[in-house]
């Protein structure tokens, strides 16, 4: 489905309370196929293709505060009030950029294998992280070819061949202009300030083996955040709801229910 003349596409599935899912870079509504099977008999289920992924249009020029006010055009369109927010990876950047400009927007929060800034300040680190990330397209590398390499590298060592499998086509179709930019706005997250200032009920959820977002930082971000909830996945690397979908979807259960 899409919606507007700026065009933002999106699976759901199921009745009830509205829950909107945020995939990461790599990734896009159909990382969420088992989030939408699994939760649709309690939730209303939301997975967007992030602008430039999928059927939804790219922006003019990538930033947080823009991808935020994507996201709040899609929420107004479809008129939930309120909705839960899990955002994975750079997603779950996106899902604080949202909470931090829209503090009243949302009735809970779950950040997936995420943090709340991106490297240094010095930006050396940044620029060094987008240039090896970049490297194998400037090479000539499809992002299936990228994919290959890459998601062994993100799962934890007891994530199944089906699980990889899915991880590499969500990346291979993601548009090489979109990694790029996604690449260079991912590295300009700074939400560190606004950690003590979420008011609503948060979840993170770490994977234990993530060595992308270290459940050791995910930890300490949790510890931040007044009154958070943290929960580690054991062997459960960086794309936990697509490695180990019934652990993911029983402590994000655990959590809206109890909250």
């Amino acid at each position: 489905m899409t919606s507007g003349s700026f065009q933002i596409a999106w699976q759901e599935a199921g009745r009830g309370d509205p829950l909107v899912l945020l995939h990461g870079i790599g990734g896009g509504s159909a990382s969420w196929s088992a989030q939408l099977e699994g939760l649709s008999d309690r939730y209303r289920v939301i997975a967007w293709d992030m602008p430039g992924y999928g059927a939804s249009s790219p922006l003019d020029e990538v930033s947080f505060s823009a991808l935020s006010r994507a996201l709040k055009s899609l929420i107004d369109r479809l008129d939930l009030k309120k909705p839960h927010i899990v955002g994975h990876s750079i997603g779950g950047m996106v899902a604080q950029e949202f909470a931090a400009m829209h503090p009243d927007g949302l009735a809970s929060l779950t950040l997936s294998a995420t943090s709340p800034a991106f490297g240094r300040l010095d930006g050396d680190f940044q620029k060094q992280f987008v240039s090896a990330r970049l490297a194998p397209l400037e090479a000539g590398q499809t992002l299936a070819d990228i994919a290959d390499s890459v998601i062994p590298e993100l799962v934890g060592p007891h994530a199944s061949h089906a699980a990889k499998a899915t991880a590499k086509e969500c990346m291979s179709r993601v548009p090489p202009e979109t990694y790029r930019a996604m690449m260079a706005c991912l590295v300009t997250f700074d939400r560190r300030a606004a950690l003590t200032s979420i008011g609503v009920p948060t979840l993170l959820i770490a994977g234990e083996t993530d060595t992308q977002a270290p459940a050791a930082m995910m930890e300490k971000m949790a510890s931040k955040i007044p009154g958070a909830r943290y929960v580690r996945l054991p062997g459960t690397g960086h794309l936990a709801n697509i490695e180990h979908p019934a652990a993911f979807n029983a402590a994000l259960l655990k959590f809206l229910t109890e909250s």
